[in-house]
């Protein structure tokens, strides 16, 4: 029996773990499917490219895209300790103050605007350079500038600067527009994950129990109440009680699958799979959606990039280098400049954003440019207006869970995200970039019509791993959860991760997921 059962040891979950313990009197279990995050290429900055695929993710993939000619692409969800801020590339965005605004005013979640969250964010925040009104210095989650970003990074910049826009030396100040480089979550030279910031401090109190590699097969309601989890562990079914909450902090695929695999969902689809109607909720699963992008590559004209650190000598002097002085190559996310600028002008924010990665075939670690030397910008249209869902394959939990974002859906989408590889390309072409660069290697000059261009981007756009909404919150009848994360018509079950945003934030998500649950640990913790 505890009194708080914590279901994902991921960013949220790590939080919640972490701020509930402090409370002497209560007992708190954080419960992870994963395993520890032991794994050294976990800690080092560089090491996330590694992270996309093998053991620490769930392996899955999405259903065909019906507007992407019908390909599955992967979708790595972490499984590991820190979820996705321990694979993830470290960048500190947060998103616009409109966004969490627009959740006030379009979706009705009173208390969760900007005025509401910015609190959060500050005490979440460690920097090592910014403070005062619009960053903390004290929190728990370490934020930095990188130390040496690559003159190829530094070159972007400067080539978005001749492309029009503004440097910007802080992403975070209430005003997105402009390039500039990323504060990253990386302390003293290693990623700082929730995991690391926040659970690691507190592992030592006698009321926090973390159990990892530990499935949980269903939560368990009786009278409209949850009473505690069903869960699998070393091939033996547990159950385990809470004397006052369970909180569902499995991501924004695995708490949806978790809520309809114990029978809280939509009657029709939770009968067409076999699992029993606890509580017809039709809003499980649905508003499912994420960041959708394409890379454009370049071939540099030198080995300027970090991808000379593939050659076995260059890797090894980078290994030295790291392990004396935790600096160089494996100190860099990799990802270190980007921007943020607009595609459609009567949008008040910037509606794209870009990561600059000073490396080609980054992501599954492989050289994709003739003679090797490259560099890549991904681009995305930050606010998308195409839903789809994340639904059961069957009644058993070990089954991957049908992942359809339904990307493109809206042609608004397909047209955002064309100009997003057309602003890349021009920004390769500046007189800056050019210093580096020998030439496009994709899309490629090739690539000249509207026709070209849309059918670029559905044969090779991607997830940007920025999934939300598939149990949102609101007060409609399609919300999942209320304002203080409660699920609609069960008792003492609160979900609280990013599937709970009804939109996605014009940003990386994993800052505001700890934000997120850095406020609802505060109204747990006043509800107890």
């Amino acid at each position: 029996m505890f009194d708080y059962v914590i279901v994902g040891g991921g960013s949220a979950g790590c939080v919640l773990a972490a701020r509930l313990s402090e409370v002497e009197t209560a007992s708190v279990l954080l419960i992870e499917a994963g395993p520890r995050d032991t794994d050294p290429y976990i800690h080092m900055p560089v090491g996330f490219f590694k992270m996309t695929s093998g053991p620490l993710i769930w392996g899955y993939q999405s259903t065909p895209l019906r507007h992407a000619n019908n390909r599955t692409t992967v979708y790595p969800q972490a499984r590991v300790l820190g979820g996705g801020s321990s694979i993830n590339a470290e960048i500190y965005t947060r998103g616009c103050p409109e966004d969490f605004d627009g959740w006030v005013n379009a979706h009705g979640c009173d208390g969760w605007g900007w005025s509401d969250l910015k609190p959060y964010f500050l005490k979440s925040e460690g920097n090592t350079r910014l403070s005062g009104k619009d960053h903390g210095i004290d929190g728990p989650l370490g934020v930095s500038d990188l130390q040496n970003p690559n003159r190829v990074s530094l070159a972007y910049v400067q080539g978005c600067m001749e492309f029009g826009m503004p440097y910007n030396g802080d992403f975070n100040s209430g005003h997105q527009e402009g390039a500039g480089l990323y504060q990253t979550t990386i302390r003293d030279g290693r990623r700082c994950s929730a995991a690391v910031g926040y659970l690691k401090p507190a592992m030592s109190r006698p009321n926090l129990t973390v159990r990892t590699g530990v499935t949980v097969n269903r939560i368990i309601v009786e009278n409209g109440r949850a009473r505690g989890v069903e869960v699998v562990a070393g091939g033996v079914v547990e159950r385990i009680e809470t004397s006052s909450e369970v909180i569902v902090t499995a991501g924004a695929v695995g708490s949806p699958k978790l809520l309809m695999l114990s029978g809280i969902g939509p009657a029709r689809h939770l009968a067409d799979v076999g699992v029993g109607v606890v509580h017809d909720l039709p809003g499980v699963g649905e508003n499912f959606h994420d960041h959708f992008s394409t890379d454009v590559t370049w071939v540099l004209n030198g080995s300027h990039s970090y991808d000379k650190y593939k050659k076995a000598h260059w890797k090894i002097w980078a290994g030295l280098q790291y392990a004396m002085f935790r600096s160089g190559p494996v100190a860099s996310n990799i990802v270190e400049a980007g921007a943020f600028w607009w595609s459609d002008r009567s949008e008040k924010t910037p509606d794209l954003q870009f990561h600059f990665l000073a490396g080609a075939g980054v992501e599954d670690g492989v050289g994709t440019v003739p003679g090797g030397n490259g560099a890549t910008c991904n681009s995305y249209h930050v606010r998308p207006r195409s839903r789809g869902s994340v639904r059961l394959k069957s009644s058993d939990p070990a089954d991957a869970p049908l992942i359809d974002p339904n990307s493109f859906a809206e042609p608004y989408d397909l047209d955002r995200h064309i100009d997003g590889i057309k602003v890349t390309q021009e920004v390769g072409r500046t007189h800056a970039m050019r210093k580096f660069v020998a030439a496009e290697h994709f899309p490629g000059p090739s690539v000249k019509s509207r026709a070209d261009y849309e059918a670029c981007a559905r044969a090779h756009a991607r997830s940007s791993y920025h999934p939300v909404g598939a149990c949102r919150m609101g007060r409609d009848d399609m919300a999942v959860v209320d304002t203080s994360l409660r699920v609609h018509g069960i008792d003492r079950l609160r979900v609280c991760d990013s599937s709970i945003m009804p939109e996605v934030v014009s940003s990386n998500t994993n800052a505001p997921t700890i934000a997120i649950a850095e406020k609802a640990a505060d109204m747990i913790r006043a509800n107890r």
